[in-house]
């Protein structure tokens, strides 16, 4: 792709250099440069990967005379109101959730599945971006980081107990249990931050015992008739995976978890305090600032009897859109491919610790994740319940409740109501046809 790119850069970047000559006529139009390059206003707000970002962007504006490209940080709400505006940036590189598919839902996004960026990416990911919703006809959004999540363990800590990853619910169970006879408690819980449990215990739980794609479709089809008699609900079809759930968070967590955050819990395992945590990559730099040398790995959360049901949970941590409100949409899409060129995006996710979406990308040479391979590699993905409902939902807030001793039916029940409620308020439209919205 790279050579691809670079062969055509000459050809896109002379058109768009016409294009701003044609456009000065005594003074200089809104969208151009004091230089006289096409200028777009580039969405991207992720704190922890400014620093690299700006580089990229510097090399994009230095390797061309073209486009110039501005960074906006000023986060999703501002990028909410300037579609409103009818002033959207001219591209966007965003987590991708309900709060940014609505735009997709709305068809408000240009159309990419003709660009080599979109060639590029993995067919098996689509699934997972469409479970946000579409515009039918259109791929509005490109995956430009996955994140992927599951238990980190302490591998010094199995090693001096002899003990293997467990690959199946019972021995999950005989790993606890070897544990807590070593005096070691095999899991540090952080039930304090509701998020932690949502994405975390709830989230491993039901995706690691059911068809999480498949649940939500036919939750959509059921709409507001969600409840005890539908042929899917939230109290028949989570019930399982909640009580494993709730039955490691009362017999095997620190005795102090309803009390302990994120920040506490990143700093008792970074000091050997459990030997299993459930928490995403992005925990390795914090407990990486009090045991840099720790040697940690990953690996998904078993809650059945069948090695093969083992799968890590994922999310879209970026997502490339072009708003079709912009009016360089020409000069975004340069940007866009040069975005996704290899040494780029591969670059990206390396320093994130991220998988690249694309066919062709490396494995992560990280071994903190190197558990996590295989699953990606062979698609046993799924994206996290706590994140596939609306925001309206407080899912957190449920999950948390059940980990701290709420009866579970109760609370999947509550859910069932929540579900059809906003289903009869704001129906759940999957796709989106360019004509439904004009």
């Amino acid at each position: 792709m790279a050579d691809a790119f670079r062969r055509t850069r000459g050809r896109v970047s002379n058109a768009l250099a016409l294009g701003v000559l044609g456009s000065l006529v005594g003074t200089l139009l809104v969208g151009c440069s004091a230089d006289g390059r096409e200028t777009i206003r580039f969405t991207f707000s992720k704190r922890e990967a400014l620093e690299f970002m700006n580089e990229l962007v510097a090399d994009y504006n230095a390797s061309q005379d073209a486009v110039r490209v501005e960074m906006d940080t000023s986060g999703v709400d501002v990028v909410s109101a300037s579609f409103v505006r009818g002033n959207p940036p001219d591209i966007m590189l965003a987590n991708y959730n309900f709060e940014v598919a609505r735009f997709v839902q709305r068809c408000a996004l240009s159309d990419l599945s003709g660009t080599e960026a979109a060639a590029t990416v993995r067919e098996d990911l689509q699934p997972l971006m469409d479970q946000y919703g579409s515009c039918e006809g259109r791929i509005s959004a490109l995956p430009y980081s996955v994140m992927a999540a599951s238990v980190i363990y302490n591998k010094e800590i199995f090693a001096e107990n002899d003990l293997e990853v467990p690959q199946t619910w019972s021995e999950l169970l005989e790993v606890c249990d070897a544990l807590e006879e070593a005096g070691v408690a095999p899991f540090y819980a952080t039930f304090k931050d509701d998020w932690t449990v949502g994405q975390g215990w709830y989230d491993y739980s039901v995706g690691g015992s059911i068809d999480v794609l498949e649940f939500f479709d036919q939750m959509n089809a059921e709409g507001t008739a969600v409840g005890p008699d539908s042929t899917v609900s939230f109290q028949k079809d989570f019930a399982d995976p909640v009580e494993k759930m709730t039955q490691l968070a009362t017999e095997y967590v620190n005795e102090d978890a309803p009390s302990r955050g994120y920040g506490d819990g990143n700093l008792a395992f970074s000091n050997g305090e459990a030997a299993m945590y459930l928490q995403g990559p992005w925990a390795f730099g914090e407990i990486a600032k009090t045991a840099p040398d720790l040697d940690l790995g990953t690996f998904p959360l078993p809650l059945t009897e069948d090695p093969e049901d083992l799968k890590v949970r994922v999310n879209m941590d970026l997502a490339a859109m072009i708003p079709e409100g912009s009016g360089h949409k020409e000069a975004a899409r340069d940007f866009l491919e040069y975005l996704y060129l290899p040494e780029n995006i591969e670059a990206y996710n390396e320093a994130q610790l991220g998988f690249a979406p694309t066919t062709d990308a490396p494995a992560p040479d990280d071994p903190r994740i190197e558990g996590m391979i295989e699953y990606y590699e062979d698609g046993r993905i799924y994206q996290g319940p706590s994140v596939l409902v609306p925001r309206t939902m407080p899912i957190f807030n449920y999950a948390q409740a059940m980990v701290l001793g709420s009866d579970p039916s109760r609370v999947l029940r509550t859910m069932d109501a929540d579900w059809a409620r906003i289903a009869f308020r704001a129906p759940i439209v999957a796709n989106h046809t360019e004509e439904s919205t004009r």
